[in-house]
């Protein structure tokens, strides 16, 4: 039996953003809006880093998925379709559209994958901390939530996954 999506699991996918969010704040980006949506479709996290200068603006389009372990779609990689691509594309436009201010910003659109499992289940393996760690290995962030029931962990951020011109 395949293992059931985050979207069936209330929170699931929430808590999820919320550890993502976190992590870029806490490596300097401003989280402008969380699930920011219209008529084409939402877009999980859109944050902005704004430079020295004015030609270093920045602004993410994050897509995130929350998979448990042993999903079926490869922590969520494979749910990124062309389709969903083109969703968070227009999407995005729309953002621009309604932020013109914005529209000459670097623009990317990142993928983050994170994993959540039933704490109880990890207990005797790791030991579990009770606040959100964010460690930082090489470029990679691997920092983990602990929630009443469940043990989220950022697997990997893609910056740049996709483009669209």
């Amino acid at each position: 039996m395949a293992n059931r999506s985050s979207s069936n699991y209330p929170g699931i996918g929430d808590t999820g953003e919320e550890l993502v969010a976190q992590w870029l704040e806490s490596t300097g980006w401003t989280i402008l809006h969380r699930q920011w949506s219209c008529r084409w479709g939402e877009i999980d996290i859109i944050a902005e880093y704004v430079g020295k200068q004015q030609s270093e603006a920045q602004l993410r389009f994050v897509e995130v998925k929350t998979r448990n372990r042993g999903n079926w779609d490869r922590g969520g990689r494979d749910a990124i379709t062309h389709q969903k691509k083109e969703k968070i594309w227009r999407t995005a436009q729309m953002f621009l559209a309604k932020h013109p201010q914005k529209v000459n910003y670097q623009c990317q659109f990142d993928v983050a994958i994170v994993q959540y499992c039933n704490h109880d289940d990890d207990l005797q393996e790791n030991q579990i901390h009770h606040s959100l760690i964010l460690p930082k290995v090489s470029d990679k962030f691997m920092g983990s939530l602990l929630t009443e029931k469940y043990q989220f962990s950022l697997q990997d951020y893609i910056q740049g996954a996709f483009e669209f011109s």
